[in-house]
């Protein structure tokens, strides 16, 4: 029963907002009494948290097992993008934002959590990049690597990046490329314009 909460809870957290979803709602769409998920949750600052844990443990393996196919470097993010956002939804009520603004403790540790996996990640594909030649050997990889989290997380905001202005398929397609084209060489760059081109068909 307790799995059966977190998932459904994860799934209205992320349509609908952490805010906007109330336990009530929560017991209604599982046609079970709140008393039921009060069982296994205290409250609901409890279930966001195990939800927010269950959407970054999902996240996270699926990461790692991409990363484990040893995939061409700059096909390896966008492969990991798609993931992400496949996971996410499209975060069309920015979760992320409302986690930050209602449950800031929650947010802090999770975005402790995404820095060492997504760290780990982006290190490795930069020395793997760097190695096929499709990234510039002059790299300073923790920069690299520390600059790439912090612009994934800033393109979150949803006061930089308001939905109706920045959609955020769009906006992660343009990042990603952002990031890409400021560490390839020639080589790697005939590569993602040929994914680019692949990908708009």
């Amino acid at each position: 029963m307790q799995e059966k909460i977190i998932e459904k809870a994860t799934a209205l957290f992320l349509n609908l907002g952490f805010k906007s979803v109330t336990m009530d709602d929560l017991a209604h769409e599982m046609g079970i009494s709140k008393k039921t998920i009060y069982a296994h949750f205290a409250n609901k600052t409890e279930l966001v948290e195990a939800c927010t844990l269950h959407v970054f443990q999902k996240i996270s393996l699926g990461i790692d097992y991409i990363c484990s196919l040893k995939e061409n470097p700059i096909e390896e993010l966008y492969a990991i993008k798609k993931f992400v956002m496949l996971h996410l939804k499209d975060e069309r009520s920015s979760p992320q934002y409302q986690l930050q603004k209602y449950y800031p403790k929650i947010y802090q540790r999770l975005t402790e959590k995404q820095y060492e996996v997504m760290n780990d990640c982006v290190v490795d594909n930069v020395k793997k990049g760097i190695e096929m030649g499709i990234y510039r050997d002059n790299l300073n990889i923790d920069f690299v690597s520390r600059i790439y989290f912090s612009g994934v997380t800033s393109i979150k905001d949803q006061r930089l990046f308001p939905n109706d202005k920045f959609p955020v398929t769009i906006l992660m397609d343009e990042y990603l490329e952002y990031h890409l084209r400021g560490i390839i060489t020639p080589k790697g760059r005939k590569i993602l314009n040929e994914l680019i081109n692949s990908n708009q068909e």
